[in-house]
């Protein structure tokens, strides 16, 4: 998060004046009934005004949209003043509890459960203590400006933590110089294996990971991230400078955690279910993601982010840049590294335009209002159904192909201009600066590189404000790649999947408004019965029933909605599976315009296989 505290001598100084000023508040976070996911939890707050004391739980959380009701995990919730007196607590909503009669100091103990390991909650087990912070720790109104010091009590000797906050006296001991970094600084207590190194300009990178793997596993991945690492700094032309000289890399990689990925200002989180090994180190494309927030999101800000509110949600209509640029970069630096071949990046890209170019929600609405739908999407939970395969385009995916099309734009119509340009110039103006960025900001931004305002309206009111979608084919072709259908003549009933119960094939999913199943009727739930000649009891014999047919053929349905039985007329459509191809794959010549643009773009040369 965005933060005033950039080097280590302002955060001691800061830290010296609040201690002067006023008590610290004082977090002990104990774990003796880790197998069974608890943690006692005390805070302490000196020197408070005379009054009600109101401490609470947070409902969101940092890089993240929705809220998150972490008070439900908090019980056994106590007080006592500074003479150890007890003090009655009373909770007026579920979120926040208020005391009274205090003597200017006020101890709050509670135990904590924590079973959900990944970027937003916190787990407390024999192996570990996986702590995000708004899921964990209670916070008073009013004392957000004090530092903050926090002891942790291992139950392993063993563990160690790996956390972006400073070390202080004491072992497992941290402060922080206020609520805003303390809350965004995740913790892992655990015996995880560590790989450092530093950069060009003396910072250090941190890898730490939780694991069952072995050192050769460890080895490659650290050399993997060192290479998006350093290609990342390529891209801006220099690192942020890290509060404390310390960036942190945090994974928990265990069958027992949940996947995911969380940025945060000099550390971010990562964690999956599989190990490195079983998952052929796939857990590379989250970690370059999340590494390019600590420019874009954590210093490059949407203003609507600043200050970070913990107990509402925080919209901004700029997730289509902070996330979807970010998925673009994410993956773009795996490929320029040389970490992933150029072909699997290609198949990736492919997937990714297939779904953008023929999502329905995009005619509800545009990359900007999308972003003001991770309310309702962002790890939020809903009891009812909804429609979101109809009316929501994710930010990310639809953010990533915008990054797409204005780079290859760039590239094409502006003579030395690409979309890394854009982002270093932006740096400069709002990254460095720490200056908070308004949607318009990043459209004066893209004239002001481009040296074309009307070239930034354009872009911005078209594909930004309205949802439309450039020609990608040519804009491709200008590297030496055709993208064009994978299955030509294919036919298909539109994008769908299945649940199978014995010989019963139901809609899993909502069917897409405009395709083939849509027309017919059918929706989540229905049972499919038979297409046209072909008796559905499986989905190989639904797969067989599309083989057997061509796009354009019209048939009669048959299926199961809510106990009726329901038949109606079906045209199959042509399957929208896409593919990039390069050129000298189909053995066509490329210009030496074309090489040097997918080198420039790609870091790719033609005919030339990218080492994994």
């Amino acid at each position: 998060m965005k933060h005033q505290f950039a080097a280590l001598a302002g955060f001691l100084s800061a830290l010296s004046f609040a201690l002067a000023e006023s008590a610290p508040v004082v977090y002990r976070a104990s774990f003796e009934n880790a197998a069974h996911h608890e943690a006692r939890i005390t805070a302490s707050f000196r020197d408070l005004v005379e009054g009600p004391f109101v401490f609470r739980m947070s409902r969101s959380s940092p890089g993240r949209y929705a809220l998150h009701e972490f008070a439900k995990n908090v019980y056994d919730v106590s007080a006592v003043d500074g003479a150890g007196r007890a003090l009655e607590v009373e909770q007026r909503d579920p979120y926040s509890w208020r005391v009274e009669g205090h003597d200017g100091a006020v101890t709050v103990s509670y135990t904590l459960y924590a079973d959900r390991a990944d970027g937003t909650y916190s787990q407390i087990d024999r192996t570990h203590a996986h702590l995000n912070m708004p899921a964990t720790f209670i916070w008073a109104e009013g004392l957000e400006d004090r530092a903050i010091e926090i002891s942790f009590s291992a139950p392993d000797r063993r563990w160690k933590a790996a956390t972006q906050l400073p070390e202080a006296r004491g072992r497992l001991t941290f402060t922080a110089p206020d609520l805003q970094y303390f809350m965004d600084s995740p913790t892992e207590l655990s015996a995880y294996d560590l790989r450092s190194w530093k950069l060009p300009d003396g910072q250090t990178v941190r890898l730490a990971v939780h694991h069952d793997g072995n050192a050769e596993d460890m080895d490659r991945y650290a050399d993997m991230a060192k290479k998006i690492v350093a290609e990342q700094i390529e891209i801006f032309g220099a690192a942020p400078e890290f509060d404390h000289g310390v960036y942190t890399f945090i994974a928990d990689y265990l069958p027992h955690v949940s996947g995911d990925g969380m940025e945060h200002r000099n550390s971010t989180i990562l964690s999956s279910t599989k190990g490195l090994y079983e998952a052929d180190f796939a857990q590379i494309g989250t970690l370059s993601h999340e590494f390019f927030h600590a420019w874009n999101v954590e210093r490059m800000r949407p203003a609507e982010l600043e200050p970070f509110d913990f107990a509402r949600t925080n919209p901004t209509p700029s997730l289509w840049f902070a996330e979807g640029f970010t998925n673009y970069y994410g993956d773009l630096a795996r490929v320029r590294s040389g970490v992933t071949p150029l072909d699997d990046y290609l198949e990736d890209l492919a997937g990714t335009l297939r779904f953008i170019i023929n999502a329905p929600g995009r005619k509800v609405g545009s990359p900007q209002s999308m972003s003001m739908e991770a309310a309702f999407v962002d790890a939020a939970r809903a009891i009812d159904p909804d429609n979101r395969p109809n009316m929501f385009v994710s930010y990310y995916p639809y953010g990533e192909v915008i990054a797409l099309a204005l780079d290859l734009t760039l590239r094409t119509q502006f003579d030395g201009v690409t979309l890394d340009d854009y982002m270093r110039h932006l740096w400069k103006t709002h990254g460095v600066t720490e200056a908070p960025y308004t949607h318009e900001d990043l459209r004066e931004g893209l004239a002001e590189v481009t040296g074309d305002t009307d070239f930034a309206d354009s872009f911005f009111a078209s594909y930004i404000e309205d949802g439309e979608l450039p020609d990608f084919e040519p804009l491709l072709a200008a590297a030496g790649l055709k993208l064009a259908r994978e299955n030509p003549g294919k036919a298909s009933l539109g994008r769908v999947s299945f649940e199978e119960h014995g010989d019963a094939v139901l809609v899993a999913s909502n069917s897409l408004v405009g395709s083939p199943l849509y027309e017919a009727g059918l929706d989540r739930g229905d049972e499919i019965l038979r297409i046209g000649r072909f008796k559905i009891d499986s989905k190989d014999d639904y797969e067989n029933a599309l083989e057997r047919h061509k796009p354009g053929e019209t048939v009669s349905i048959s299926f199961l909605s809510r106990g009726r039985e329901i038949e109606a007329k079906t045209t199959f459509v042509a399957d929208d599976a896409l593919k990039i191809t390069p050129y000298e794959e189909m053995e066509t010549d490329l210009t030496n315009h074309q090489k040097a643009f997918r080198m420039n773009w790609l870091k790719a040369e033609a005919g030339a296989e990218v080492a994994d």
